[in-house]
């Protein structure tokens, strides 16, 4: 037997999420906000702890550096289950951070790349990844060092066994290369939000989106925020609302829809079971500050769960 259900190889750092801001920042003016939280951030990092919380065995492989940050980021990471025996720490860098700006309507992302871009090849220790019954990479566009390299990675884990998830999350440059379909052949499951979909295809229709992805990976799943989420496999189109929560913030929501849909699917979950799952694990994030808070209470998660399954049957 695999020694983890999933691997993952990615980022690794802090959220700092401010809130209470107003629509507009004036210049040269200071500005007040009226509550902040410190919470682990990152795409992988969050997929990472969130699937552990939910009772997935969970390998994680990252590149930070020896700061405060990074002590505080893989504390918590570990705290949460995850395997981190194969993040590699280097005292002289800085780990990323990301600022978070939340507005009444909106917010804005801030990030400091930090060792983001540093995680490369030589880093994997393969024989860790691939014991492993599945491979998860976030945030292709940050990859740097990665990026070059992943349809190779891809190759090689499908030809060990595994299968293979890829959530594409925003590309800062908004250039969208077209060198994210070159992995999409060895992908089996596909999650972008809407707007990450349309970008990559170039269309301004969800439903364009999907088709077109759909000819591309066997399994495409669109997450569309408070409308939940859709899906496609072949030609068979699947869609679960949205959940209603209490919510605090949307930071996170995604990675923690990866997560519910991810455990579901390998525990066996039918598609439309993955997506109900998903749903209701990015419901759970948003009721608790970043995208781990409410995973790390056991009894709070555990309840929320279980309230939502019940009213899913």
């Amino acid at each position: 037997m695999a020694r983890f259900d999933v691997t993952i190889a990615g980022e690794l750092n802090l959220d700092l999420i401010l809130y209470g801001l107003p629509e507009t920042l004036p210049p040269e003016q200071e500005v007040l906000a009226n509550n902040m939280m410190l919470t682990l951030g990152s795409s992988s990092a969050i997929v990472a702890h969130n699937l552990a919380a939910l009772g997935s065995r969970v390998g994680f492989v990252s590149y930070i550096g020896g700061d405060a940050h990074g002590n505080i980021a893989l504390e918590r990471l570990a705290a949460g289950g995850v395997d981190v025996q194969q993040v590699i720490r280097n005292p002289k860098a800085r780990t990323g951070l990301s600022v978070i700006l939340q507005y009444p309507s909106s917010r804005t992302i801030l990030t400091f790349p930090g060792t983001i871009f540093e995680l490369t090849p030589e880093h994997l220790d393969m024989n860790y990844v691939g014991n492993s019954r599945h491979f998860h990479l976030s945030s292709f566009y940050l990859q740097r060092g990665l990026r070059p390299h992943v349809v190779k990675l891809c190759r090689q884990l499908k030809q060990q066994g595994l299968t293979i998830s890829l959530d594409p999350n925003d590309d800062p440059e908004d250039q969208w290369r077209s060198d994210i379909k070159d992995v999409l052949p060895y992908v089996d499951i596909f999650l972008p939000n809407a707007r990450e979909a349309k970008k990559i295809t170039g269309t301004e229709s969800i439903e364009c989106a999907l088709s077109q992805l759909a000819s591309m990976v066997p399994t495409v799943v669109v997450k569309l925020a408070a409308e939940g989420a859709v899906a496609r496999r072949g030609s068979e189109r699947f869609a679960s609302p949205a959940l209603q929560a209490g919510i605090v913030d949307a930071v996170g929501a995604g990675d923690s829809f990866d997560a519910g849909f991810l455990h579901q699917f390998l525990n066996g979950g039918d598609l439309q079971s993955c997506l109900s799952a998903g749903n209701i694990a990015g419901a759970l994030s948003t009721t608790r500050a970043g995208g781990t808070e409410a995973f790390r209470d056991e009894e709070y998660r555990n309840e929320f769960l279980r309230n939502h399954r019940n009213q899913k049957r």
